[in-house]
C-alpha cells in the first residue's frame, strides 16, 4: 500500500511554483532554556532550533513610490500605515492608490505574518514601565514604517488583518486576529475596537492571492504534503501511539524534548524531520475551523490532532512547540513559541465577582509563548492582563523539507 500511495502521489500534476513560500522568521542567535546560548552541536541537548535551520531568508525592494515589494512571497506592501477601525479597513483599502494602484486590500492572518521578524524583542521590562532600551520592533523597520504607541503601553502595535475569528473571545468579543509587531504575538482583538479603544493600526497588501492557501496531500505513509509551501508534514503528533516508546507524559513535551523529539524521528523513511519554526506551523492553521465554531482544532481533518482537557476539564486541543524563541523579558530568550491550535484560554477576573473564569481569551489560531521548562504546577493561574494560561508541556509536530 505504501509504494502504491506513493506511486499515486507522484502521479498528481506538479506545481510550476511554490505559491506560498513561507518567509524564514530571521531568527540567527540560539538559546536554551535560560536565555542566549551556544548553537548546539547535533544531539547535542537543544539541537535543531529555529537559528540552526535557514531558507528563504527574507527579501525586500523598495519601489520608491511608497511600496515594498516581498521578493520571496510576491506580495506588494504600503510602506507606511494608517489607524482605523477595523470595519472601515476594507473600504478604506480600496480608496487607497498608493503606488498608482488601485487593488490594495486588508491582509488576510497569513499574509500579515509573513512580515513577522523573530529577531525582534519586546525587551526585559514590563509593559507598564515603558519602552525598554532593549525593545526592538518584530519588523523591519528599514523597508517598513513602525511606530510604538505614544500614549498607554508601548506594547499596543496591534495590526489589522481580514481574518475573523469563528468564534468569541473575552466569553463576549468578535474578534479578528491580528499581528502585534511591539510583542510578537497574533490573538483575537475586539472587532468594535474594545473598551477605550477604536482604531487599530493597518497595512495593505496586494498581489499572489493565493498567498496562504494550503495544497495538502495525504501521502499515505504517515505523512501530509503541503504542496503550496513545499513542506512535508507528520500526519499525527507526537500524542499519537506510533511514537509510544518516545514520547513522555502522552505526548506532551517541553522545549528541549520537542526538539528532540523531531531531531531523533526516523519515519516514513526520512531522518531529516526537524521541529517547524513559527511562520512554518503557522501555515497549518485553518481559520476556518475552531471549537466553539466547528468543534474542533484550527487544522485541516487530514490532519490527525490529539485532543485534551483543559484546565476544567472540558475537551479542547493542544498548544504545539515552534522552535523560535520568544525575546521577551525578563530572561530574553527563556520563552518559546506555540500555536494554538485550540482555545487560547486565560484566567480572568469576574468583575461581577465570584473568583476567575476561564475563557478564551485570544482564539484558536493564536501565536504566544511559554517557558521552555520547569515545573508547571508552580506556574501562575492567570499570566499578564489578559491571564493566560501557560503550558510548559505542550505537543509536536514535525516537519521536512523548505
Amino acid at each position: 500500500m505504501r509504494y502504491l500511495a506513493l506511486a499515486l502521489l507522484l502521479a498528481l500534476p506538479a506545481r510550476a511554483e511554490i505559491s506560498y513560500p513561507v518567509v524564514d522568521t530571521g531568527q540567527e542567535t540560539c538559546f536554551d532554556d535560560r536565555g542566549h546560548a551556544t548553537c548546539p552541536a547535533p544531539g547535542r541537548p537543544f539541537h535543531g532550533q529555529d537559528a540552526q535551520y535557514r531558507f528563504r531568508a527574507p527579501a525586500y525592494r523598495d519601489n520608491g513610490d511608497g511600496t515594498v515589494t516581498d521578493l520571496v512571497t510576491g506580495l506588494m506592501w504600503q510602506q507606511e500605515f494608517r489607524r482605523t477601525p477595523f470595519a472601515d479597513a476594507p473600504a478604506d483599502a480600496a480608496a487607497s492608490r498608493v503606488g498608482g494602484h488601485m487593488d490594495w486590500r486588508v491582509p488576510t492572518i497569513k499574509e500579515l505574518y509573513s512580515l513577522i521578524d523573530f529577531r525582534g524583542s519586546t525587551g526585559s521590562a514590563p509593559p507598564h514601565m515603558g519602552r525598554p532600551d532593549d525593545a526592538w520592533p518584530y519588523l523591519d523597520t528599514r523597508f517598513f514604517a513602525f511606530e510604538y504607541p505614544a500614549q498607554g503601553r508601548f506594547i499596543d502595535a496591534q495590526y489589522i488583518s481580514g481574518t475573523v475569528y469563528l468564534g468569541t473571545t473575552m466569553g463576549r468579543d468578535r474578534a479578528f486576529f491580528g499581528v502585534n509587531f511591539a510583542d510578537g504575538r497574533i490573538k483575537g482583538y475586539p472587532q468594535d475596537g474594545g473598551p477605550g479603544r477604536r482604531t487599530w493600526y493597518a497595512r495593505y497588501v496586494r498581489g499572489n492571492p493565493a498567498y496562504g492557501q494550503n495544497d495538502f496531500v495525504d501521502a499515505g505513509d504517515g505523512t501530509v504534503a503541503d504542496r503550496a509551501t513545499g513542506l512535508t508534514w507528520l500526519k499525527a503528533d507526537s500524542g499519537d501511539g506510533a511514537f509510544r516508546n518516545m514520547r513522555m507524559r502522552d505526548g506532551r513535551l517541553d522545549w528541549k524534548e520537542a526538539l528532540k523529539f523531531c531531531e531523533d524521528l526516523d519515519f516514513a523513511g526520512r531522518t531529516d524531520w526537524r521541529l517547524p519554526d513559527a511562520k512554518e506551523l503557522h501555515s497549518l492553521v485553518d481559520y476556518s475551523r475552531s471549537p466553539e465554531a466547528t468543534g474542533s482544532a484550527a487544522i485541516d481533518p487530514v490532519f490527525a490532532i490529539t485532543a485534551i482537557r483543559d484546565p476544567e476539564g472540558e475537551r479542547d486541543w493542544p498548544y504545539f512547540w515552534t522552535s523560535t524563541s520568544h525575546l521577551d523579558g525578563p530572561r530574553l530568550g527563556d520563552f518559546g513559541i506555540y500555536i494554538a491550535f485550540g482555545r487560547a484560554q486565560g484566567h480572568l477576573r469576574d468583575p461581577r465577582g465570584g473568583g476567575v473564569r476561564l475563557l478564551d481569551v485570544h482564539g484558536a489560531g493564536a501565536q504566544r509563548s511559554s517557558p521552555k521548562s520547569g515545573d508547571e504546577s508552580r506556574l501562575p493561574v492567570g499570566a499578564g492582563p489578559q491571564g493566560d494560561v501557560l503550558r510548559i508541556y505542550n505537543f509536536a509536530r514535525c516537519v521536512r523539507g523548505g
